[in-house]
């Protein structure tokens, strides 16, 4: 039974420390819209993802109302479209890009993702299709997002897609360059991509999911920072316990918000993602926790650890308060939507090699940096290729959301706007990977992979 003390301690965590449901995501599968001719494909989709989602706004909207629980965004995921589309007569995939923004905004959601492809073990003409498509869909789209899933802890690591992923950041962010670059802000290339992810760019309604599903992401960096602060000079092990109990807060509004919106929608209830989701706001940094650890600027030594810590006392908390947890859950270290992080990665402190390492202990990956726009399309090819060898040895989901900005220098700042944030631009290794991409085939699978 709630006291008194919890329910203030509630109310203040939403008032004064930016807790917020960070999404309300509903997955729908696309599969049943398939036809070889892609205007009838693109026009079922349009129609299903309004006849299923044309609630999804105002009963999100009633639940913030009822709850005064603010639900920042709203979204939809769809089935892979490289599944979809593949039966179609098409060679460009944009018109069902298309179809899927002006279903987004009919609906009213802040951003559709799953223009989406799976090829860790190969390219199908589908697929193939789908990823020369991606510049072209996001240069004419505004809610769409995209993603590829170029490698697998089963399957090892699809080195042609790696390859032609490096070209294609490289296009879009040419395709969007009067505006920032965004089109490579809703790209995203993964290593054990999941299939119920709530959260964007890299959200799509997997082969395994019901018809329909609800799966919502929380957030609350700002919660656990204010609940560290009472835990000044104690040891790590009572942290520890401090942010497991702090998640189990936050994932149970998770939970509660998820179980009305699946019921009110009448779908299945999927998964709370429990990741730590952060926003350029002051106050609401995964950054600015490690750095009440103890650290004087995220980027220095010790940063590796302290987030270790802090991913894993998040995942313990939250299954403790919810028996579907799923999606990524842990701790995001996206460096344009954190203000900690975009501050020390302006210092020099935080660099992209200290990145990388961190991504080895921590949710998803290398997301939201501005690189140099004259990065080669090589270069990027090399870091996905990094990351999702991190992913694959360590079997855990790992990504790469690059933006190589149109025009711009180490020392510039490409500004995208809300959750967006801005994001300074951060210098990658001049030394030529040319050679390695060049080889392409395949880098197998690990020898743990083999567990049948």
């Amino acid at each position: 039974m709630l006291n008194t003390y919890d329910i203030l301690q509630t109310i203040d965590m939403l008032d004064n420390q930016h807790l917020d449901i960070r999404t309300v995501t509903m997955g729908i599968n696309l599969l049943d819209c398939a036809h070889p001719h892609i205007d009838t494909c693109a026009r079922r989709v349009y129609d299903k993802i309004c006849r299923q989602a044309e609630n999804l706004l105002p009963v999100a909207q009633g639940i913030e109302a009822e709850l005064g629980i603010p639900i920042v965004n709203k979204r939809i995921s769809v089935t892979p479209i490289a599944m979809v589309a593949q039966a179609s007569d098409g060679e460009d995939y944009t018109p069902i890009a298309k179809a899927m923004d002006r279903a987004a905004a009919t609906c009213g959601v802040d951003f559709i993702g799953g223009f989406s492809a799976l090829v860790q073990k190969g390219l199908t003409k589908g697929d193939r299709r789908l990823i020369d498509s991606i510049p072209q869909a996001l240069a004419e789209t505004k809610l769409v997002c995209a993603s590829v899933n170029v490698g697998s802890t089963k399957a090892g690591i699809n080195m042609d897609a790696v390859a032609a992923m490096g070209k294609i950041v490289k296009q879009t962010a040419q395709a969007t360059a009067d505006q920032g670059s965004i089109g490579c802000a809703k790209l995203v290339v993964f290593c054990n991509a999941v299939e119920d992810n709530p959260f964007m760019a890299g959200a799509f309604h997997g082969p395994g999911e019901p018809e329909c599903a609800i799966n919502v992401g929380v957030s609350g960096p700002g919660v656990v920072y204010h609940a560290l602060q009472e835990a000044k000079g104690k040891p790590f092990d009572e942290v520890a316990e401090i942010v497991k109990k702090t998640a189990f807060r936050i994932t149970r509004m998770g939970q509660l918000v998820a179980r009305l919106a699946a019921s009110r929608l009448d779908v299945p209830f999927g998964v709370v993602d429990l990741s730590l989701a952060p926003t350029p706001a002051v106050g609401d940094s995964v950054a600015r926790i490690l750095e009440e650890m103890g650290l004087s600027v995220c980027g220095t030594h010790g940063t590796t650890a302290a987030l270790a810590l802090l991913n894993d006392a998040v995942k313990k908390g939250g299954l403790m308060a919810s028996g579907r947890v799923g999606g990524l859950s842990g701790a995001f270290i996206p460096v344009s939507e954190d203000e900690g992080m975009i501050a020390a990665a302006s210092s020099g402190v935080l660099t992209l090699d200290k990145l990388e390492a961190m991504t080895c202990v921590c949710s998803v990956g290398l997301d939201m940096i501005a690189v140099p726009g004259d990065t080669p399309a090589e270069t990027i090819s090399a870091i996905i290729a990094d990351e999702a060898a991190i992913g694959m040895v360590n079997n855990k989901t790992t990504a790469v959301r690059l933006i190589p900005a149109v025009g711009c220098q180490v020392g510039d700042t490409v500004d995208f706007g809300g959750l967006l944030g801005a994001a300074p631009v951060m210098p990658v290794h001049s030394e030529s990977a040319a050679d390695f991409i060049a080889r392409g085939g395949h880098i197998p699978a690990p020898l743990h992979s083999l567990k049948n």
